[in-house]
């Protein structure tokens, strides 16, 4: 989407890598400071049923495209390992961490494949979050049934976080959509202007 936006505003090359560096580092911040807001507010359970490092990501992914939104995708839960470690207390723990490297980039691939769809029809925005996260968690049950016998989780441990995470998945999957409408809206509106 931003990509289009850019486009359109006939932006240099090199001005569309320091928007989409900028508009990255953003979503990646977030996708760090808001899963240490819901562990504060809802305690150490409430990343497995918020999933509050997911909305920043399907946010970056449905804006920025696949390539960018994967990098996101991979780059925030290893940010968020590193500073969490410095501090005493790694979110995601380390045995999570390759499988919510190997999630979230699912999950940003998937939704950033809309990017494009999403410029033309902010609406397109529903079912590119609700795609990215069954993508996401099919893959992430995929990896724990795979790696079963090595990682510290079962597939069945897996399903029961899956489902402990469903309201978290219902509440982002209408409210990205609507903050990717809100966006637009407003890109639109500021085209409109010029």
């Amino acid at each position: 989407m931003i990509e289009s936006i850019l486009v359109k505003k006939n932006v240099s090359l090199k001005a569309k890598i320091t928007i989409k560096s900028l508009i990255s580092a953003g979503v990646v911040a977030f996708a760090v400071l808001l899963p240490q807001l819901v562990h504060i507010w809802a305690g150490s359970a409430g990343g497995v049923q918020w999933l509050p490092m997911y909305l920043p990501v399907l946010l970056g992914a449905c804006l920025l495209g696949v390539w960018w939104g994967l990098g996101v995708g991979i780059v925030s839960p290893v940010v968020s390992f590193l500073i969490t470690f410095a501090m005493g207390n790694p979110m995601p723990a380390a045995a999570r961490l390759p499988f919510m490297i190997a999630e979230l980039a699912m999950i940003a691939a998937i939704a950033g494949l809309f990017s494009r769809k999403i410029s033309q029809n902010g609406w397109m925005a529903f079912p590119a979050v609700l795609l990215a996260f069954v993508g996401g968690r099919i893959f992430f049950l995929l990896l724990a049934a795979i790696f079963q016998n090595i990682a510290p989780f079962t597939a069945a441990a897996v399903w029961s976080q899956i489902t402990t995470g469903l309201l978290g998945l219902v509440v982002q999957a209408v409210l990205v959509p609507f903050l990717i409408l809100g966006i637009r809206y407003l890109a639109d509106r500021d085209k409109n202007h010029d």
